[in-house]
């Protein structure tokens, strides 16, 4: 699986808020997975989630509650754009190597994957107020991010995993069979370490021992998108992040990024991000 190399949190401040939108802040959030627990709070708009081999659209007042290491992405759907709060945290936030009965059974299942949150849940005020309420409140602490505010969001952390409890969100994981991300996860590796080199669908099935058809298959139901426009996703997404921080050429860009020629570079830089790569610059550099 394509592990991020971003620390979201410190031993000081063991959580980070984001404030996101889809299209908008970036194109979309390409498979990934972390070692913090991830809350994602649509706050307007939809957009298409995948949620280890769970495929859905989100809506307003949806919260997606992701265990470590359960690997995620979020599509653009076509229709409105999402805007949604982000709170990343550790598993220290709910005292997860304490020895007591509650981290025993509650916390440290949850940490080590042996117990998976339905998503999504809808936190709606008019259908779920109390846990409407409690996001309310910790993202309120998350904004305000003092210590003080810290000592809050701890206690409303550990309500919110009470609440899904309570109400028949968190099951035990089912065991049997393997599971797509699973199958191909040395191919995601292959392709985070290699995205700007080229890479063929034959290269990435033999990382897999599958073949080039089931190979397809499976990566598409894990990604949510075929490996090729997986691949196009990292590249994209690292050129928008030259364009943004750098003064290198477009061309050089487009190279650096594993583009064999400039067309096709700008076609792919369009559809993704329905802009050209010099216009992305301006409006960047404005921002």
């Amino acid at each position: 699986m394509l592990k991020e190399k971003r620390q979201h949190s410190t031993e000081l401040v063991p959580f980070t808020y984001y404030e996101c939108m889809i299209p908008g802040y970036f194109t979309c959030v390409p498979l990934h997975w972390h070692g913090e627990f991830e809350i994602n709070y649509v706050l307007s708009g939809s957009a298409e989630f995948i949620y280890g081999d769970e495929h859905f659209v989100s809506h307003e007042g949806d919260v997606i509650v992701l265990p470590p290491n359960v690997p995620h992405a979020i599509y653009f759907n076509g229709s409105d754009a999402q805007r949604y709060d982000t709170l990343v945290f550790s598993a220290d936030m709910l005292n997860c190597a304490a020895n007591d009965r509650c981290a025993t059974t509650c916390i440290r299942p949850l940490a080590g994957g042996q117990m998976l949150i339905k998503a999504p849940v809808s936190a709606s005020q008019q259908e779920n107020p109390e846990l409407h309420r409690t996001l309310e409140s910790i993202f309120d602490c998350a904004k305000a991010n003092t210590p003080h505010s810290d000592l809050l969001l701890k206690s409303e952390l550990l309500r919110l995993f009470w609440l899904l409890e309570e109400r028949g969100y968190i099951s035990p994981r089912e065991g049997g069979g393997t599971r797509a991300g699973e199958a191909v996860r040395p191919a995601i590796e292959f392709i985070n370490r290699s995205f700007c080199d080229p890479i063929t669908i034959d290269q990435l099935a033999e990382t897999v021992h599958l073949s080039r058809s089931y190979f397809m298959e499976q990566f598409k139901r894990a990604a949510g998108v075929g490996a090729i426009e997986y691949i196009n996703q990292l590249r994209i997404k690292k050129a928008c992040r030259l364009l943004s921080d750098t003064s290198v050429s477009v061309t050089e860009i487009a190279c650096a990024c594993g583009f064999r020629n400039l067309s096709n570079f700008n076609r792919q830089f369009r559809k993704a991000v329905s802009c050209t790569p010099g216009e992305y610059r301006r409006s960047a550099r404005k921002t």
